[in-house]
């Protein structure tokens, strides 16, 4: 397996990052997920203008996107698989110890691992913690992932694949790694930007091509919602048959079926919508 690290391909085995690197001593960083069918990024735009927000909000130098375009494409030839998850970190890089940066510019790692596609529908929890919608990294895609580790091992031990949060006025936010809808008396909607949640790039054209509404939800949204499904880079579409305690029986339901079909219809017919 190779990666991109400091500008060339590197055998996994041996490509070393400092053990100083800001990602790792304090999180300062950020990361896009990209899906790759058979060596082809999807939403690769999208995912890389994402990425320079994220590193705006972080105060980090815009990425390089032709840098970047170019380890997304010597990664993906190297290492060919028929679907892979593409992993572009981007972080503050070689620093001191405390949260002040150093003065060594950023480090840009692209890496591939293989993947599968995920099942129909799937099983979620509601958990007790809340997504801060007014803090510092709010609707950045950083690498302080730890509040998700946590809240995705819940999950597991209780059967789903996937934590939801709140945020802390008590509206549905997101999931650890993907956007949730409901479809109530027919329609679509989705949490808004406001409330916290990640502007996921599914997300985002889901509402397009469906026609999807932006509404503020209350949690308890979750427990009379006709249908109730996830969007995320790796799951594309996903129903939810049960959450919590609650079974969705026949899920995928009629509205969350045809978004799937939209979604897989519209991404095959362009790789970077």
């Amino acid at each position: 397996m190779k990666i991109w690290l400091d500008g060339g391909l590197q055998d996994i085995e041996s490509a070393r990052v400092s053990v100083f690197d800001h990602g790792l001593t304090v999180g300062d960083g950020i990361f896009e997920t990209v899906k790759a069918t058979d060596g082809e990024p999807f939403a690769l735009t999208r995912h890389l203008n994402r990425l320079t927000r994220s590193a705006r909000g972080l105060g980090l130098p815009d990425p390089d996107h032709d840098e970047v375009r170019r380890a997304c494409t010597a990664v993906l030839e190297a290492n060919p698989m028929p679907l892979g998850r593409l992993r572009i970190t981007y972080t503050g890089g070689h620093g001191p110890l405390g949260s002040d940066r150093g003065e060594h510019g950023p480090t840009l790692v692209v890496a591939l691992g293989g993947t599968t596609r995920r099942p129909d529908s799937t099983a979620v929890i509601t958990v007790p913690w809340t997504r801060n919608e007014r803090g510092a990294l709010t609707g950045l895609k950083t690498t302080s992932y730890a509040e998700n580790v946590v809240a995705l091992a819940r999950a597991h031990q209780y059967g789903g694949s996937e934590a939801l949060f709140a945020n802390t006025v008590g509206q549905l936010c997101e999931g650890t790694g993907s956007n949730v809808f409901v479809v109530l008396d027919g329609e679509i909607h989705t949490p808004p930007l406001a409330s916290g949640c990640l502007a996921g790039i599914t997300r985002e054209l889901v509402v397009e091509w469906t026609g999807a509404k932006e509404t503020d939800l209350p949690l308890d949204v979750l427990r009379r919602a006709d249908e109730i499904f996830l969007t995320s880079t790796l799951r594309d579409v996903q129903a939810v048959h049960r959450v919590d305690e609650r079974e969705l029986p026949g899920a995928p339901g009629p509205v969350t079926a045809k978004a799937m079909r939209i979604f897989d219809e519209r991404s095959g017919q362009d790789q970077d919508p």
